[in-house]
């Protein structure tokens, strides 16, 4: 049985598909959610479903091993950034490499990059007149949305689009393909 930690920072979707993916899995089980935002809904999914939880703290998030070293004595073999605003520190990748992944809401390399989540992303896909978006599962390493690209899938923009309907596509697209890769990941290791 591997273990998946999830790091979220809002209310969750993501981090619920996943759960509900591997909900009696004999593969994988979501082993602990790490969030940095007291009060985020993930934080209420992980109670309800009787998932531990660890609340990080910025600076030794930063710049200390203390939450690496609990992450490897989980041991966890899959990280999944569902919707984690923080930049993941270069000791963190280092000591997970190519086991920490994130999904992004929109085709990169386009409209990725620091201040680049949510719907500030939707936004500029509008505003760039752009005819598709989508979203990328890429492996994490020390830059935002920079790590190398697992799936890209796309969905259609038309001229009646707004950011609130664009993010609707996309999250269908999310909660179809992330807990699929997980998965494909978890068997790959």
């Amino acid at each position: 049985m591997k273990n998946i930690v999830i790091f979220a920072s809002g209310a969750g979707s993501n981090a619920q598909k996943i759960i509900d993916h591997f909900r009696g899995s004999d593969i994988a089980r979501v082993a602990l959610i790490v969030c940095n935002k007291p009060g985020a809904g993930v934080l209420e999914i992980a109670a309800r479903e009787g998932i531990p939880t660890l609340l990080i703290e910025r600076e030794a998030f930063l710049h200390s091993d203390v939450y690496v070293q609990q992450l490897k004595a989980i041991p966890a073999h899959l990280i999944v950034l569902a919707g984690f605003l923080w930049k993941i520190p270069a000791n963190l990748v280092q000591a997970f490499p190519n086991r920490i992944i994130n999904i992004h809401p929109a085709l990169l390399p386009k409209f990725g990059g620091k201040g680049m989540y949510g719907h500030f992303v939707h936004e500029a896909v509008i505003s760039a007149g752009e005819k598709e978006s989508g979203i990328t599962i890429h492996f994490v390493n020390e830059k935002y949305d920079d790590g190398e690209t697992i799936l890209q899938e796309r969905c259609t923009i038309t001229p009646e689009d707004t950011p609130e309907s664009v993010a609707r596509k996309v999250q269908l697209l999310e909660h179809q393909w992330f807990p699929v890769i997980v998965e494909r990941l978890l068997k790959s290791l």
